[in-house]
């Protein structure tokens, strides 16, 4: 078996029957495609079925080598053990050589967070003398209010907003819908959006129905997203290096901080463990330790 077969197939079976995003599948075959460079480097050509484990914890020190992060060589291991299920589910192979790979030992690494007046003065400082302002402010003010992850941002659609209901529908991992509250805030600078600057713009037919769009009139890219909240916080001399996902982190936190239920916030973060939401109630121990106080029956 060729290698470009069975990543062919490997994308075909992430894409149909895993449901995957087009940004998932290309973080696996990126895997794959690493352990590939690094086969033909050091072992000349070694077919799929023919890999064993020691090509893989050679593999694994080659990675050390280059001082990859223990969490990105997880995720790299992770993406191959993925590959090699498939082969053997599709019966390419007869034993899994991925069986006995361990992966590096990693912590839990707590997410980076916004106050609240981080995130009003990021917000203040969008220039809204710009012909894009409104947009940006319309776009940071809905990451924070609903939680979203990025790509769920740049894919929202103007039929999926249900402003006299107080929720927007979100399109998140693998397809999934779930339905987010949405602010009073983050409602209102989205029709000003919409009334103002959206207007202006000559939008393209595949566009039509996305919210948030470019100068061109299509949807906006991910790194353009990045790329704005960067440029942010540089201008305000933020001090901190943030992403889209920190708003989504503080949403999170300052839900559960506020005595929010857990399974709601994993329910509006579309977390498919409660395990994943778990992870914000660490952030603030004032807060775990007055609810102990407060509910625990020797307190």
């Amino acid at each position: 078996m060729k290698w470009e077969d069975g990543k062919k197939g490997y994308e075909n079976y992430l894409k149909l029957e895993k449901s995957l995003s087009l940004n998932s599948i290309a973080a696996y075959i990126n895997d794959i495609n690493k352990l590939i460079a690094f086969l033909e480097a050091k072992f000349e050509k070694v077919a799929p079925e023919k890999v064993k484990l020691q090509h893989l914890k050679s593999f694994v020190e080659w990675l050390n080598e280059r001082e990859v992060s223990p969490r990105t060589q997880a995720r790299t291991i992770s993406g191959i053990k993925s590959f090699y299920k498939y082969l053997l589910i599709e019966g390419k192979i007869t034993a899994n050589p991925t069986a006995l790979l361990e992966s590096p030992k990693i912590g839990r690494k707590l997410p980076d967070i916004l106050s609240m007046e981080e995130i009003d003065t990021l917000i203040e400082g969008i220039d809204l003398n710009k012909a894009e302002g409104q947009r940006n402010k319309a776009m940071l003010e809905t990451l924070y209010s609903c939680g979203l992850r990025v790509s769920e941002l740049v894919n929202l659609k103007i039929t999926n907003l249900f402003f006299d209901q107080g929720f927007v529908k979100v399109e998140g991992k693998a397809d999934k819908e779930r339905l987010v509250p949405v602010s009073g805030r983050a409602i209102t600078e989205i029709n000003t959006y919409l009334s103002g600057y959206r207007k202006t713009l000559n939008v393209s037919k595949e566009s039509e129905n996305v919210l948030f769009l470019n100068r061109r009139g299509k949807k906006l890219s991910r790194v353009m997203i990045f790329t704005i909240i960067k440029n942010l916080a540089e201008k305000i001399n933020l001090g901190k290096k943030i992403s889209p996902h920190t708003f989504r982190h503080s949403f999170a936190t300052h839900l559960i901080n506020g005595g929010a239920d857990l399974r709601a916030v994993q329910e509006m973060l579309g977390h498919e463990s409660i395990l994943t939401t778990e992870i914000y109630t660490h952030l603030d121990r004032d807060y775990l330790r007055s609810t102990i106080h407060q509910v625990h029956p020797r307190s």
